[in-house]
């Protein structure tokens, strides 16, 4: 008999959540409700529990080993993506998503070297890329927050032109928009890559955060990218951001690349969060279709309260994640008095600054959200809410948010 899961969202007190020593609950004074950094308002699964539980009862803490991880993401690729040719020879165990990212590109560019991008996109996208010394071509995305191939074909274009060698990263899903690519889509983007002799890497974090009415393709699927990278992680799927753990997959055609992976990389991830994530996607799988549920849920009911108390804002409910990706600009918001250079810090991707709708809902409202100048190009009216959470605190920031736009300035 089927064990029948509560809502997670639904199973943890504001009072309790206020003990938390995370960033997301610590960043802010104790008047300000949080709906911004990727954590949600959960309890950890319990067949995650249990394994770190165990194995720090058994004194199973010492350094991580074997390819568990990619066996279990393998696994958990064929249950729910129908996908059962996941690489586990072609993988390797990394800190966390950014990093593999990160040492993917160092894979296969040099200092230099351009990454394209398509904003609005995970801030860090910018920050790791920068800090990597490769500079950042845009390719934006299109205005329904799809892939923009013509924008694509021309980036890809202008990167490769006087350099041997370029890289364009994927987030799929979309993140902040919570688009879905389909199949043809990343055909088409695998086809645009090889001609120019770009390089894709995708990260794949948010895949098993799909919602009802979309399907997850991993970009490693499509036939035509077999010298691709992906990167994912359970962390997302099961709140377990604090645990690092994550893997970088090849296709056929980058498994020469892969191999040249220097092994101390993997010394950054946890052993303890490889158990947890291990745990998460053989056992947790029930409650992860329970947290799907609640997070359609709120979906729902964000968009009724949108309706109601904010018509003017403009936004599409996302295919996947916990984000919703808010147009403010028909409220005519003004930035908030800010110190100098906080605009530049924007541009380089600082998920930590608040700059226009969002810094007046932090100031006026008491609800911490994040800036859409940070996520690039075209994102500067635009703020990210996230939505894993209660329906009474979604309810209360929108309440706020409707005080902060009513404030008199």
């Amino acid at each position: 008999m089927s064990v029948v899961i509560a809502n997670p969202l639904e199973g943890v007190s504001r009072e309790r959540l206020r003990t938390r020593t995370s960033m997301k609950w610590r960043a802010h004074p104790d008047d300000v409700l949080p709906l911004w950094v990727a954590e949600m308002d959960v309890d950890v699964a319990e067949p995650v529990q249990e394994a770190i539980v165990r194995a720090v009862r058994d004194g199973d803490t010492g350094y991580p080993s074997g390819d568990s991880y990619a066996r279990a993401l393998g696994r958990l690729a064929a249950r729910r993506w129908g996908w059962s040719e996941f690489p586990v020879d072609r993988s390797a165990l990394v800190p966390d998503v950014m990093l593999g990212l990160v040492e993917a590109l160092k894979l296969v560019t040099a200092a230099g070297d351009p990454v394209i991008v398509s904003p609005p996109i995970y801030p860090p996208f910018y920050a790791f890329t920068e800090h990597s010394g490769r500079p950042v071509v845009e390719a934006p995305l299109r205005q329904d927050g799809r892939l923009d191939l013509d924008a694509l074909d021309n980036a890809f274009g202008r990167a490769r032109s006087g350099h041997q060698r370029a890289a364009y990263l994927l987030c799929n899903p979309h993140n902040p928009t919570g688009v879905v690519p389909t199949v043809e889509e990343l055909a088409g983007l695998a086809a645009l890559a090889d001609r120019h002799g770009v390089r894709v890497i995708s990260d794949e974090i948010h895949g098993p955060l799909v919602l009802p009415g979309a399907e997850f393709v991993p970009y490693l699927s499509v036939a035509s990218a077999s010298d691709a990278f992906m990167v994912t992680s359970a962390s997302k799927g099961w709140n377990l951001a604090g645990l690092k753990a994550a893997v970088l997959s090849g296709g056929e055609a980058a498994a020469n690349d892969l191999a040249r992976l220097p092994e101390e990389v993997g010394h950054g991830a946890s052993h303890l969060a490889v158990l947890a994530h291990v745990a998460a996607l053989d056992h947790g799988e029930a409650w992860l279709d329970a947290l799907l549920a609640g997070l359609d849920a709120n979906r729902t009911l964000l968009r009724a309260l949108l309706d109601e108390h904010l018509p003017e804002i403009g936004w599409r409910p996302p295919q996947a994640t916990y984000f919703a990706w808010l147009d403010c600009a028909q409220l005519g918001l003004a930035d908030a008095d800010l110190p100098s250079g906080q605009e530049e810090s924007a541009a380089r991707g600082d998920v930590t600054v608040v700059t226009g709708p969002a810094a007046v809902f932090l100031s006026r409202g008491k609800v911490a959200l994040n800036a859409g100048a940070t996520f690039g190009s075209g994102g500067e009216p635009f703020v990210r809410l996230n939505f894993a959470t209660s329906g009474e605190l979604l309810q209360d920031a929108i309440s706020r948010m409707r005080a902060a736009v009513s404030t008199p300035t």
